[in-house]
């Protein structure tokens, strides 16, 4: 029997990708449950409560992996965005300003947007989930941190995702 012990630095990865791919698929069928069952509007309430514990809980988990400090700024929430889940499934890249100010982060492709696509439904509208998850994922990692939207389906321009903007506040 294959266990994760006698896998391969290759096997791992793999296995990362499809756990990752797996939690976003689970993600994708819960909410389409609820969607299905309640409506959009409900079902967006309860993603977004879904998402402000579960992104509070991940930020915490990947700073204590990675040894992350709390309060770290801007440059720990950018190691942060690089270790989440939806960094292995989603293309995302992070900006800098010129003035290393502001951190911006750029979902390139969306797995939950293809597949909404697929299916022929419309795109999410995920600017308020969005913004509780990416606000708390931020606070999360420096209480100083404010989060702003900058784009987000189905407002976003053709062919984008969506994108933030985080800064340091007092």
């Amino acid at each position: 029997m294959k266990t994760f012990a006698t896998m391969e630095r290759e096997e791992l990865l793999r296995a990362l990708a499809m756990f990752a791919k797996n939690w976003l698929a689970h993600d994708g069928c819960w909410f389409l449950a609820a969607e299905e069952r309640f409506g959009m509007d409900t079902a967006i309430a309860l993603d977004a409560g879904s998402w402000a514990r579960f992104a509070a809980v991940e930020a915490r988990r990947i700073m204590a992996t990675f040894e992350i400090p709390e309060g770290g700024g801007l440059p720990a929430l950018e190691e942060a965005l690089g270790l989440r889940l939806y960094a292995m499934v989603n293309a995302q890249r992070v900006e800098w300003t010129e003035d290393r100010q502001r951190l911006r982060f750029f979902m390139d492709e969306c797995r939950v947007q293809e597949a909404r696509r697929r299916k022929g439904l419309p795109d999410f509208p995920c600017r308020p989930v969005g913004t509780v998850e990416f606000e708390t994922f931020a606070r999360t990692v420096d209480p100083r941190i404010v989060t702003t939207c900058l784009t987000c389906p189905p407002d976003a321009p053709a062919g984008r995702c969506c994108a933030w903007e985080f800064t340091l506040g007092t």
